[in-house]
Protein backbone atom coordinates (compact mmCIF):
# COMPACT_ATOMS: atom_id res chain seq x y z
CA UNK A 1 0.00 0.00 0.00
CA UNK A 2 1.34 3.18 -0.93
CA UNK A 3 1.06 5.85 1.59
CA UNK A 4 1.24 9.62 0.02
CA UNK A 5 3.32 12.58 1.87
CA UNK A 6 0.17 14.44 1.87
CA UNK A 7 -1.97 11.99 3.83
CA UNK A 8 0.39 11.55 6.23
CA UNK A 9 1.17 15.60 6.87
CA UNK A 10 -2.73 16.56 6.99
CA UNK A 11 -2.96 14.34 9.84
CA UNK A 12 -0.42 15.76 12.05
CA UNK A 13 -1.40 19.11 10.64
CA UNK A 14 -4.35 19.35 12.32
CA UNK A 15 -3.21 17.93 15.71
CA UNK A 16 -3.11 14.70 17.89
CA UNK A 17 -6.91 14.03 17.45
CA UNK A 18 -6.91 13.76 13.57
CA UNK A 19 -3.18 12.06 13.56
CA UNK A 20 -4.88 9.10 14.56
CA UNK A 21 -7.39 9.05 12.38
CA UNK A 22 -5.11 9.84 9.72
CA UNK A 23 -2.66 6.82 10.48
CA UNK A 24 -5.89 4.31 10.73
CA UNK A 25 -6.67 5.40 7.08
CA UNK A 26 -3.47 5.79 5.88
CA UNK A 27 -1.38 2.66 6.92
CA UNK A 28 -1.05 -0.83 6.18
CA UNK A 29 -2.84 -2.92 8.18
CA UNK A 30 -1.30 -5.85 11.21
CA UNK A 31 -1.65 -9.48 11.57
CA UNK A 32 -1.76 -13.16 9.15
CA UNK A 33 -2.76 -12.57 5.42
CA UNK A 34 -2.68 -8.29 5.69
CA UNK A 35 -0.08 -5.93 4.67
CA UNK A 36 3.61 -5.61 6.92
CA UNK A 37 2.94 -4.34 10.33
CA UNK A 38 4.35 -0.67 10.41
CA UNK A 39 5.91 0.04 13.39
CA UNK A 40 5.29 3.69 14.57
CA UNK A 41 8.20 5.74 16.74
CA UNK A 42 8.21 9.17 18.54
CA UNK A 43 11.84 10.02 19.06
CA UNK A 44 11.04 13.30 20.12
CA UNK A 45 10.73 15.23 16.77
CA UNK A 46 8.76 18.39 16.41
CA UNK A 47 6.78 19.34 12.89
CA UNK A 48 8.69 20.15 10.25
CA UNK A 49 10.95 17.71 10.65
CA UNK A 50 15.15 18.28 9.78
CA UNK A 51 15.32 16.02 6.48
CA UNK A 52 18.89 15.40 7.31
CA UNK A 53 20.74 12.06 7.54
CA UNK A 54 24.27 13.47 7.58
CA UNK A 55 25.94 11.14 10.65
CA UNK A 56 28.25 13.83 11.26
CA UNK A 57 25.40 16.37 12.54
CA UNK A 58 25.12 14.74 15.47
CA UNK A 59 22.18 17.14 16.91
CA UNK A 60 20.20 17.42 13.95
CA UNK A 61 20.05 14.50 11.89
CA UNK A 62 16.66 12.77 12.13
CA UNK A 63 16.94 9.75 15.01
CA UNK A 64 17.48 6.51 12.34
CA UNK A 65 20.73 7.94 11.15
CA UNK A 66 22.18 7.08 13.78
CA UNK A 67 22.34 2.83 14.30
CA UNK A 68 19.29 2.46 11.05
CA UNK A 69 21.02 3.32 9.01
CA UNK A 70 24.64 4.11 9.74
CA UNK A 71 26.63 2.05 12.06
CA UNK A 72 29.79 1.81 14.69
CA UNK A 73 31.97 -1.14 14.63
CA UNK A 74 30.73 -2.06 17.93
CA UNK A 75 27.96 -1.37 20.43
CA UNK A 76 28.23 -0.80 24.02
CA UNK A 77 25.13 -1.04 25.86
CA UNK A 78 25.60 0.76 28.80
CA UNK A 79 23.02 -0.67 30.69
CA UNK A 80 25.64 -3.84 31.27
CA UNK A 81 29.18 -4.62 31.64
CA UNK A 82 28.91 -7.50 29.08
CA UNK A 83 31.52 -6.98 26.50
CA UNK A 84 30.38 -4.58 22.81
CA UNK A 85 28.68 -7.02 20.34
CA UNK A 86 30.11 -6.87 16.94
CA UNK A 87 28.35 -4.91 14.61
CA UNK A 88 30.41 -3.90 11.06
CA UNK A 89 33.12 -5.19 13.61
CA UNK A 90 34.33 -8.81 14.42
CA UNK A 91 37.13 -7.96 16.88
CA UNK A 92 40.19 -5.16 18.23
CA UNK A 93 43.11 -5.48 19.85
CA UNK A 94 45.14 -2.68 21.18
CA UNK A 95 49.37 -2.72 20.93
CA UNK A 96 51.20 -3.18 23.95
CA UNK A 97 51.47 1.06 24.10
CA UNK A 98 48.34 1.56 23.10
CA UNK A 99 48.89 3.72 20.19
CA UNK A 100 48.00 1.08 17.41
CA UNK A 101 44.58 -0.38 17.24
CA UNK A 102 44.03 -3.41 14.67
CA UNK A 103 40.10 -3.92 14.17
CA UNK A 104 38.82 -6.96 11.83
CA UNK A 105 35.13 -6.65 10.21
CA UNK A 106 32.84 -9.28 9.10
CA UNK A 107 33.73 -10.38 5.58
CA UNK A 108 31.11 -10.05 3.03
CA UNK A 109 29.68 -6.97 3.98
CA UNK A 110 27.33 -4.84 1.61
CA UNK A 111 25.94 -0.91 1.32
CA UNK A 112 22.48 -0.60 0.78
CA UNK A 113 22.86 0.61 -2.68
CA UNK A 114 24.64 -2.98 -3.18
CA UNK A 115 28.54 -1.93 -3.44
CA UNK A 116 31.25 -3.72 -1.18
CA UNK A 117 31.51 -2.95 2.50
CA UNK A 118 35.42 -3.28 3.23
CA UNK A 119 38.16 -2.06 5.42
CA UNK A 120 39.32 0.43 3.13
CA UNK A 121 35.62 2.04 3.72
CA UNK A 122 36.38 1.78 7.34
CA UNK A 123 39.75 3.48 6.55
CA UNK A 124 38.10 6.45 5.05
CA UNK A 125 35.73 6.90 8.22
CA UNK A 126 38.67 7.24 10.32
CA UNK A 127 40.48 9.51 8.32
CA UNK A 128 37.32 11.57 7.13
CA UNK A 129 36.07 15.31 8.75
CA UNK A 130 35.74 15.40 12.59
CA UNK A 131 36.27 11.71 12.93
CA UNK A 132 40.49 12.67 12.76
CA UNK A 133 41.42 13.42 16.54
CA UNK A 134 43.99 15.60 17.67
CA UNK A 135 45.81 12.34 18.25
CA UNK A 136 45.16 10.62 14.49
CA UNK A 137 47.86 9.72 13.04
CA UNK A 138 46.86 7.38 10.21
CA UNK A 139 44.01 4.30 9.32
CA UNK A 140 45.32 1.96 6.99
CA UNK A 141 43.30 -1.16 5.58
CA UNK A 142 45.29 -4.27 4.94
CA UNK A 143 43.16 -6.22 3.73
CA UNK A 144 39.39 -6.58 2.99
CA UNK A 145 38.41 -7.14 6.30
CA UNK A 146 41.52 -5.41 8.65
CA UNK A 147 42.32 -1.91 9.14
CA UNK A 148 44.65 -0.47 11.08
CA UNK A 149 44.72 2.85 13.26
CA UNK A 150 47.48 4.33 14.54
CA UNK A 151 47.88 7.42 17.08
CA UNK A 152 50.20 9.54 18.91
CA UNK A 153 48.93 8.77 22.06
CA UNK A 154 47.70 5.58 23.54
CA UNK A 155 44.19 5.36 23.26
CA UNK A 156 43.15 2.64 25.85
CA UNK A 157 39.96 4.24 27.47
CA UNK A 158 38.70 5.82 24.34
CA UNK A 159 37.56 2.47 22.92
CA UNK A 160 33.82 3.06 23.13
CA UNK A 161 34.23 6.65 21.43
CA UNK A 162 36.32 5.32 18.60
CA UNK A 163 34.70 1.59 17.68
CA UNK A 164 31.22 2.39 19.39
CA UNK A 165 30.48 6.20 18.47
CA UNK A 166 32.33 6.42 15.17
CA UNK A 167 30.01 5.76 12.13
CA UNK A 168 31.04 3.87 9.21
CA UNK A 169 30.64 6.02 6.05
CA UNK A 170 31.00 4.49 2.22
CA UNK A 171 33.99 6.17 0.64
CA UNK A 172 32.65 5.97 -2.73
CA UNK A 173 30.01 8.51 -1.94
CA UNK A 174 31.13 10.66 0.80
CA UNK A 175 35.25 11.01 -1.11
CA UNK A 176 33.49 13.61 -3.35
CA UNK A 177 31.78 15.73 -0.40
CA UNK A 178 34.12 18.16 0.47
CA UNK A 179 31.54 20.33 3.08
CA UNK A 180 30.79 17.38 5.34
CA UNK A 181 29.32 19.17 7.74
CA UNK A 182 27.17 21.43 5.70
CA UNK A 183 25.63 18.14 3.86
CA UNK A 184 21.80 16.87 4.55
CA UNK A 185 22.43 13.59 2.52
CA UNK A 186 18.62 13.08 1.88
CA UNK A 187 19.23 9.79 -0.29
CA UNK A 188 21.32 7.87 3.22
CA UNK A 189 23.32 4.86 1.83
CA UNK A 190 24.50 2.80 4.82
CA UNK A 191 24.89 -0.70 6.26
CA UNK A 192 22.54 -0.90 9.10
CA UNK A 193 19.22 -2.76 9.43
CA UNK A 194 17.10 -0.25 7.35
CA UNK A 195 16.87 1.94 4.41
CA UNK A 196 15.51 5.22 3.66
CA UNK A 197 11.61 4.75 2.15
CA UNK A 198 9.92 8.24 1.90
CA UNK A 199 10.16 11.45 4.00
CA UNK A 200 8.63 14.22 4.40
CA UNK A 201 8.30 17.03 7.11
CA UNK A 202 5.84 15.50 8.94
CA UNK A 203 6.96 12.01 8.99
CA UNK A 204 9.65 9.76 7.15
CA UNK A 205 9.52 5.58 7.16
CA UNK A 206 12.17 3.44 6.45
CA UNK A 207 12.16 0.15 5.56
CA UNK A 208 14.02 -3.08 6.01
CA UNK A 209 17.54 -3.27 3.82
CA UNK A 210 17.40 -6.86 2.12
CA UNK A 211 20.94 -6.40 1.96
CA UNK A 212 21.64 -6.45 5.85
CA UNK A 213 24.71 -8.85 6.93
CA UNK A 214 22.14 -10.65 9.22
CA UNK A 215 19.14 -10.48 7.05
CA UNK A 216 16.56 -7.76 6.74
CA UNK A 217 14.99 -7.36 10.25
CA UNK A 218 11.48 -8.68 10.87
CA UNK A 219 9.92 -5.48 11.32
CA UNK A 220 9.71 -4.48 7.63
CA UNK A 221 8.95 -0.79 7.93
CA UNK A 222 9.60 2.10 11.22
CA UNK A 223 7.68 5.07 10.47
CA UNK A 224 9.05 8.34 12.42
CA UNK A 225 6.65 11.09 13.11
CA UNK A 226 6.83 14.37 14.00
CA UNK A 227 4.11 15.94 17.23
CA UNK A 228 4.06 18.96 19.29
CA UNK A 229 4.39 17.85 22.66
CA UNK A 230 5.12 14.92 25.28
CA UNK A 231 0.57 15.06 25.55
CA UNK A 232 0.15 14.47 21.97
CA UNK A 233 2.39 11.07 21.94
CA UNK A 234 0.64 10.07 25.53
CA UNK A 235 -2.64 10.48 23.84
CA UNK A 236 -1.81 8.40 20.49
CA UNK A 237 -0.15 6.02 22.58
CA UNK A 238 -2.96 5.40 24.83
CA UNK A 239 -4.50 5.06 21.93
CA UNK A 240 -2.73 2.68 20.00
CA UNK A 241 -1.70 4.60 17.08
CA UNK A 242 1.61 5.17 18.46
CA UNK A 243 3.90 1.63 19.58
CA UNK A 244 7.09 3.52 20.50
CA UNK A 245 8.47 6.32 22.17
CA UNK A 246 10.56 8.01 25.42
CA UNK A 247 9.47 10.34 26.57
CA UNK A 248 8.32 11.37 30.69
CA UNK A 249 4.55 10.27 31.47
CA UNK A 250 3.52 11.97 35.14
CA UNK A 251 1.22 8.96 35.48
CA UNK A 252 2.62 5.77 33.45
CA UNK A 253 -0.58 3.67 35.09
CA UNK A 254 -2.80 5.41 32.72
CA UNK A 255 -0.81 4.76 29.45
CA UNK A 256 0.24 1.04 30.15
CA UNK A 257 -3.21 -0.01 32.32
CA UNK A 258 -4.45 -1.58 29.42
CA UNK A 259 -1.70 -4.44 29.15
CA UNK A 260 -0.67 -2.99 25.83
CA UNK A 261 1.78 -1.05 26.56
CA UNK A 262 5.12 -1.74 28.87
CA UNK A 263 7.33 0.74 30.38
CA UNK A 264 11.08 0.96 31.59
CA UNK A 265 12.58 3.25 33.28
CA UNK A 266 16.60 3.36 33.10
CA UNK A 267 17.42 6.73 35.38
CA UNK A 268 21.11 6.83 33.35
CA UNK A 269 21.08 10.33 31.75
CA UNK A 270 22.06 13.65 33.34
CA UNK A 271 19.79 16.57 32.95
CA UNK A 272 21.22 19.71 33.09
CA UNK A 273 21.59 23.68 33.14
CA UNK A 274 23.81 23.67 30.59
CA UNK A 275 25.14 27.40 30.57
CA UNK A 276 27.24 29.29 27.92
CA UNK A 277 30.43 29.46 30.38
CA UNK A 278 33.77 30.92 28.33
CA UNK A 279 33.67 34.87 27.85
CA UNK A 280 37.07 34.29 26.15
CA UNK A 281 35.44 32.12 23.39
CA UNK A 282 32.29 34.76 23.03
CA UNK A 283 29.77 33.69 25.63
CA UNK A 284 27.98 36.94 27.04
CA UNK A 285 25.88 37.17 30.43
CA UNK A 286 26.56 36.83 34.19
CA UNK A 287 26.17 33.18 33.59
CA UNK A 288 29.82 33.18 32.33
CA UNK A 289 31.19 33.80 36.01
CA UNK A 290 31.41 31.13 37.75
CA UNK A 291 30.39 32.50 41.08
CA UNK A 292 26.77 32.82 39.56
CA UNK A 293 27.19 29.58 38.05
CA UNK A 294 28.14 28.33 41.90
CA UNK A 295 25.46 30.48 43.16
CA UNK A 296 22.62 29.09 41.15
CA UNK A 297 24.00 25.48 41.83
CA UNK A 298 23.14 26.23 45.45
CA UNK A 299 19.88 28.02 45.44
CA UNK A 300 17.98 25.15 43.21
CA UNK A 301 16.15 22.54 45.24
CA UNK A 302 16.57 19.58 43.34
CA UNK A 303 14.14 17.48 46.05
CA UNK A 304 11.09 19.74 45.10
CA UNK A 305 12.43 19.61 41.04
CA UNK A 306 12.12 15.51 41.11
CA UNK A 307 8.84 15.71 42.85
CA UNK A 308 6.83 18.19 41.14
CA UNK A 309 8.48 18.03 37.32
CA UNK A 310 9.94 14.61 37.12
CA UNK A 311 7.02 13.39 39.46
CA UNK A 312 9.13 11.78 41.66
CA UNK A 313 10.47 9.39 38.72
CA UNK A 314 14.41 11.11 38.57
CA UNK A 315 17.13 10.22 40.54
CA UNK A 316 19.50 12.49 41.88
CA UNK A 317 22.58 13.99 39.76
CA UNK A 318 25.96 14.05 40.16
CA UNK A 319 28.78 16.80 40.12
CA UNK A 320 31.54 14.40 38.75
CA UNK A 321 28.95 13.30 35.91
CA UNK A 322 29.60 9.54 36.61
CA UNK A 323 26.64 7.41 37.31
CA UNK A 324 26.16 6.30 40.31
CA UNK A 325 27.07 3.30 41.69
CA UNK A 326 28.21 1.43 38.22
CA UNK A 327 30.69 3.94 38.38
CA UNK A 328 31.64 3.71 42.24
CA UNK A 329 35.24 3.51 42.01
CA UNK A 330 35.78 6.47 39.72
CA UNK A 331 34.28 8.78 42.14
CA UNK A 332 37.19 10.60 43.34
CA UNK A 333 35.33 12.49 46.88
CA UNK A 334 32.08 10.73 48.22
CA UNK A 335 31.03 14.43 49.03
CA UNK A 336 30.47 14.51 45.31
CA UNK A 337 28.24 11.86 44.88
CA UNK A 338 25.27 13.89 44.53
CA UNK A 339 24.69 17.52 44.02
CA UNK A 340 23.04 19.35 47.43
CA UNK A 341 19.22 18.17 47.30
CA UNK A 342 17.51 21.12 49.13
CA UNK A 343 18.11 24.74 48.30
CA UNK A 344 20.59 26.96 50.24
CA UNK A 345 19.56 30.36 49.61
CA UNK A 346 21.65 32.03 52.61
CA UNK A 347 25.00 30.12 51.09
CA UNK A 348 23.84 31.71 47.63
CA UNK A 349 23.63 35.12 48.84
CA UNK A 350 27.45 34.54 50.49
CA UNK A 351 28.67 33.30 47.38
CA UNK A 352 27.36 36.45 45.11
CA UNK A 353 28.52 38.81 47.95
CA UNK A 354 31.95 37.35 48.80
CA UNK A 355 32.42 37.52 44.60
CA UNK A 356 31.87 41.45 44.66
CA UNK A 357 27.88 41.09 43.99
CA UNK A 358 25.01 43.17 46.04
CA UNK A 359 21.66 42.94 47.26
CA UNK A 360 19.68 45.63 45.23
CA UNK A 361 16.49 47.02 46.99
CA UNK A 362 13.80 44.84 44.47
CA UNK A 363 16.11 41.83 46.62
CA UNK A 364 18.08 40.78 43.83
CA UNK A 365 21.67 40.93 43.22
CA UNK A 366 24.20 42.59 40.99
CA UNK A 367 27.12 44.01 40.17
CA UNK A 368 28.29 47.86 38.99
CA UNK A 369 25.05 49.01 39.03
CA UNK A 370 23.67 45.87 36.15
CA UNK A 371 21.57 43.02 38.21
CA UNK A 372 21.86 39.71 37.39
CA UNK A 373 19.28 38.45 34.87
CA UNK A 374 20.07 35.04 32.91
CA UNK A 375 17.59 33.57 29.70
CA UNK A 376 16.94 29.92 30.42
CA UNK A 377 15.16 28.22 27.55
CA UNK A 378 13.62 24.24 26.88
CA UNK A 379 11.74 23.24 24.33
CA UNK A 380 8.05 23.73 23.75
CA UNK A 381 5.81 20.72 24.87
CA UNK A 382 8.84 19.08 26.99
CA UNK A 383 6.34 19.38 29.65
CA UNK A 384 8.99 17.85 32.39
CA UNK A 385 11.53 19.91 31.33
CA UNK A 386 9.09 22.95 31.25
CA UNK A 387 7.77 22.89 34.60
CA UNK A 388 11.35 22.48 36.32
CA UNK A 389 12.85 25.78 34.31
CA UNK A 390 9.67 27.14 35.69
CA UNK A 391 10.67 26.07 39.26
CA UNK A 392 14.12 26.83 38.61
CA UNK A 393 13.13 30.58 37.84
CA UNK A 394 10.81 30.95 41.60
CA UNK A 395 14.18 28.80 43.39
CA UNK A 396 16.48 31.52 42.00
CA UNK A 397 14.61 33.97 42.49
CA UNK A 398 14.42 33.26 46.38
CA UNK A 399 18.15 33.73 46.48
CA UNK A 400 18.17 36.91 44.62
CA UNK A 401 18.92 36.19 41.08
CA UNK A 402 16.98 36.77 38.67
CA UNK A 403 15.89 33.58 35.96
CA UNK A 404 13.80 34.52 32.92
CA UNK A 405 12.43 31.32 31.88
CA UNK A 406 11.13 30.47 28.60
CA UNK A 407 10.16 28.11 25.85
CA UNK A 408 11.34 27.44 22.52
CA UNK A 409 10.30 25.45 19.23
CA UNK A 410 12.64 22.38 18.10
CA UNK A 411 14.88 24.91 15.76
CA UNK A 412 15.66 27.52 18.35
CA UNK A 413 16.43 25.10 21.10
CA UNK A 414 19.61 23.26 18.91
CA UNK A 415 20.18 25.94 16.79
CA UNK A 416 21.94 28.28 19.83
CA UNK A 417 23.02 25.46 21.72
CA UNK A 418 24.85 24.21 19.25
CA UNK A 419 26.29 27.78 18.00
CA UNK A 420 26.51 29.43 21.68
CA UNK A 421 23.91 32.05 20.83
CA UNK A 422 22.36 31.66 24.57
CA UNK A 423 23.20 31.92 28.23
CA UNK A 424 21.50 28.95 29.77
CA UNK A 425 19.45 26.23 28.61
CA UNK A 426 17.43 23.31 30.41
CA UNK A 427 19.78 20.23 28.16
CA UNK A 428 19.99 16.41 29.04
CA UNK A 429 23.29 15.24 28.69
CA UNK A 430 24.24 11.09 27.26
CA UNK A 431 25.91 9.05 29.80
CA UNK A 432 28.77 7.30 28.47
CA UNK A 433 27.96 4.25 27.50
CA UNK A 434 30.40 1.94 29.85
CA UNK A 435 31.28 1.77 33.73
CA UNK A 436 33.39 4.88 33.24
CA UNK A 437 33.24 8.50 32.76
CA UNK A 438 35.80 8.88 30.38
CA UNK A 439 33.76 9.97 27.42
CA UNK A 440 31.46 12.23 29.50
CA UNK A 441 34.75 14.03 30.25
CA UNK A 442 36.00 14.16 26.72
CA UNK A 443 33.10 14.85 25.20
CA UNK A 444 31.93 17.61 27.29
CA UNK A 445 34.85 19.24 29.30
CA UNK A 446 37.72 18.96 26.65
CA UNK A 447 38.47 21.96 24.77
CA UNK A 448 39.42 20.11 21.89
CA UNK A 449 35.46 19.34 21.90
CA UNK A 450 34.30 23.19 21.70
CA UNK A 451 34.07 25.96 19.25
CA UNK A 452 34.18 29.74 19.96
CA UNK A 453 30.68 31.32 19.75
CA UNK A 454 29.11 31.47 16.39
CA UNK A 455 30.46 28.24 15.82
CA UNK A 456 29.12 24.41 16.13
CA UNK A 457 31.93 22.20 17.30
CA UNK A 458 33.24 19.69 15.04
CA UNK A 459 34.55 17.20 17.39
CA UNK A 460 32.56 16.36 20.91
CA UNK A 461 29.80 17.95 21.88
CA UNK A 462 31.16 20.86 24.91
CA UNK A 463 28.32 23.05 24.37
CA UNK A 464 28.83 25.08 27.16
CA UNK A 465 32.74 26.46 25.65
CA UNK A 466 34.25 25.29 28.63
CA UNK A 467 37.79 25.59 28.41
CA UNK A 468 40.47 24.69 31.46
CA UNK A 469 43.41 23.11 30.72
CA UNK A 470 43.89 21.16 33.95
CA UNK A 471 41.04 18.93 32.94
CA UNK A 472 42.24 18.61 29.35
CA UNK A 473 45.85 17.81 30.78
CA UNK A 474 43.58 14.95 32.90
CA UNK A 475 41.24 13.87 30.05
CA UNK A 476 44.74 13.31 27.89
CA UNK A 477 46.25 11.27 31.06
CA UNK A 478 43.15 8.98 31.24
CA UNK A 479 42.61 8.14 27.72
CA UNK A 480 46.20 7.27 27.55
CA UNK A 481 46.14 4.36 30.49
CA UNK A 482 44.84 1.25 31.53
CA UNK A 483 46.18 1.54 35.33
CA UNK A 484 43.67 2.24 37.62
CA UNK A 485 45.01 4.06 39.94
CA UNK A 486 46.50 6.44 37.28
CA UNK A 487 42.65 6.80 35.49
CA UNK A 488 41.96 7.34 39.10
CA UNK A 489 44.37 10.31 39.98
CA UNK A 490 43.32 11.65 36.58
CA UNK A 491 39.41 11.36 37.14
CA UNK A 492 39.79 13.04 40.63
CA UNK A 493 41.56 16.42 38.85
CA UNK A 494 38.69 16.39 36.82
CA UNK A 495 35.95 15.88 38.81
CA UNK A 496 37.04 18.91 41.40
CA UNK A 497 37.62 21.40 38.55
CA UNK A 498 34.24 20.67 37.09
CA UNK A 499 32.62 20.18 40.22
CA UNK A 500 34.15 23.98 41.30
CA UNK A 501 33.60 25.29 37.91
CA UNK A 502 29.86 23.98 37.04
CA UNK A 503 30.01 25.32 32.96
CA UNK A 504 26.84 22.23 33.17
CA UNK A 505 24.81 22.79 36.50
CA UNK A 506 23.31 19.29 37.27
CA UNK A 507 19.78 19.36 37.91
CA UNK A 508 18.59 15.49 38.04
CA UNK A 509 19.37 12.04 36.60
CA UNK A 510 16.70 11.83 33.95
CA UNK A 511 13.47 9.82 34.35
CA UNK A 512 14.87 7.92 30.87
CA UNK A 513 11.08 6.25 30.37
CA UNK A 514 10.48 4.05 27.07
CA UNK A 515 7.23 2.69 26.90
CA UNK A 516 6.16 0.49 23.81
CA UNK A 517 3.60 -1.75 22.83
CA UNK A 518 3.85 -5.76 23.69
CA UNK A 519 0.38 -6.41 21.89
CA UNK A 520 1.36 -5.64 18.16
CA UNK A 521 5.29 -6.03 18.70
CA UNK A 522 7.81 -8.77 20.94
CA UNK A 523 11.00 -8.82 21.40
CA UNK A 524 11.39 -5.97 23.52
CA UNK A 525 13.83 -5.38 26.40
CA UNK A 526 12.79 -6.77 29.92
CA UNK A 527 14.50 -6.06 32.96
CA UNK A 528 16.21 -9.49 33.09
CA UNK A 529 17.07 -9.00 29.70
CA UNK A 530 18.15 -5.48 29.15
CA UNK A 531 20.25 -6.35 25.84
CA UNK A 532 20.42 -2.27 24.68
CA UNK A 533 18.37 0.47 26.80
CA UNK A 534 14.84 0.91 25.10
CA UNK A 535 14.73 4.75 24.05
CA UNK A 536 13.74 5.34 20.35
CA UNK A 537 16.18 8.24 20.52
CA UNK A 538 19.62 6.49 21.75
CA UNK A 539 21.90 6.41 19.22
CA UNK A 540 23.16 2.79 17.82
CA UNK A 541 20.87 0.71 20.89
CA UNK A 542 17.57 2.03 19.14
CA UNK A 543 18.47 -0.28 15.87
CA UNK A 544 19.15 -2.99 18.13
CA UNK A 545 16.26 -3.06 19.61
CA UNK A 546 14.78 -2.96 16.09
CA UNK A 547 16.45 -5.93 15.23
CA UNK A 548 15.19 -7.55 18.06
CA UNK A 549 11.56 -6.93 17.42
CA UNK A 550 8.83 -9.34 15.52
CA UNK A 551 5.41 -8.63 14.72
CA UNK A 552 2.24 -10.81 16.22
CA UNK A 553 0.68 -12.46 14.57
Amino acid sequence: MIRSKRCIAVALAAGAAALAVGLTGCTPSTGSGGDAAVLRVWAGSATPINNNFNPFAVDTAVHATFGAIYEPLFFFNQLSADAPVGLIGDGYEYSEDGRTLTVTIKPDLKWSDGEDLTAADVAFTFGYGSNKSEQFVSAEATDDTTVVLTYTEPQFTSASLTLGSTYIIPEHIWASIDDFMAETNPEPVGSGPYVLKSFSDAAYTVEANELFRDGAPAVEQVQYVGLDSNQSSQDLLTTGKIDWVGQFIANPDAVTGSGEITTLNQQQDPTTITTCANAELGCVGPQTDPAVRQAINLAIDRATIAEKAFAGLAGESSPSFTLQPRDEQWLSDPELATSPQQADAAEAGAVLEAAGYTKGSDGFYGKDGTAIEIDLFSPDGWTDYNDAAKLISEQAAEAGIRINARTVSDAEYWTPIQNGDFQMALFGLTQSLVADPYSNYHEYFAGTSTAKVGEPPLVGQNYSRYTNPTVDAAVLAAGATQDVAAKQEAYATIQAEIARDLPYIPVVLNASQSFFNTEKFSGWPTEDELYAAPLPYLAVANAVVLTHLTPVE
